[in-house]
């Protein structure tokens, strides 16, 4: 697990790590990158347990993933099999878990206030969390993405699949956006990653 794990996990956090791991049933993989999640965590057939991480994360956004999709294994283990997803069970053991891990050996002096507001209240994603979202992209590698939020008002842009829609008025916490083909209205969440559309080059 360790050799698995080296490349993506900082030797300061590694032995944490393998500690939450020693488990004969519980196997991690890792995957290319998928657009719509960070990682996963499910139960096999065999009763054995499976986590899936993306490979294209940046060392910091990598092991919170990993240690929200294990908090998922936990709270199976200790809590039982019906368990919202993302409830007080999960919240209550992803904090536990995170704890020792939210120190500057680990993580960087600027990520550890936001983090610690953060694991106040867990969210199913920290995408959704916009300012620590952001603070993580800043150690991402270098691409031409731009948060939602980020995207000027009427300005058009792409999204993973191609399609193509224009930035409308925030409606509470997302946005609304028109699809430029078919004219229907979407909502995005403010972390959503697309990719601006040049004006000379956009759709009126």
């Amino acid at each position: 697990m360790q050799k698995l794990l080296q490349a993506y996990i900082s030797e300061q956090a590694m032995p944490q790590v393998l500690n939450l791991l020693k488990h004969d049933n519980l196997t991690v993989k890792i995957k290319n990158e998928r657009k719509t999640r960070h990682g996963d965590y499910m139960r096999l057939p065999n009763g054995k347990h499976q986590i899936t991480i993306n490979s294209n994360l940046n060392e910091y956004r990598f092991l919170i993933t990993l240690i929200h999709e294990i908090a998922h294994f936990e709270a199976y283990k200790t809590y039982g099999r019906f368990i919202k997803p993302h409830g007080v069970e999960w919240k209550k053991t992803f904090q536990h878990l995170m704890l020792p891990f939210l120190n500057p050996e680990i993580f960087p002096m600027e990520l550890l206030p936001l983090l610690a507001k953060h694991f106040k209240n867990p969210k199913a994603s920290s995408d959704s969390d916009a300012l620590l979202a952001l603070a993580l992209k800043q150690f991402d590698e270098p691409n031409n993405k731009t948060f939602i939020f980020e995207v000027p008002l009427g300005q058009t842009f792409k999204i993973y699949n191609g399609k193509i829609f224009k930035k409308g008025a925030q409606r509470t916490k997302r946005f609304e956006c028109v699809e430029v083909k078919t004219g229907r209205m979407y909502l995005f969440n403010p972390n959503a990653e697309v990719e601006i559309i040049p004006i000379k080059a956009g759709i009126s």
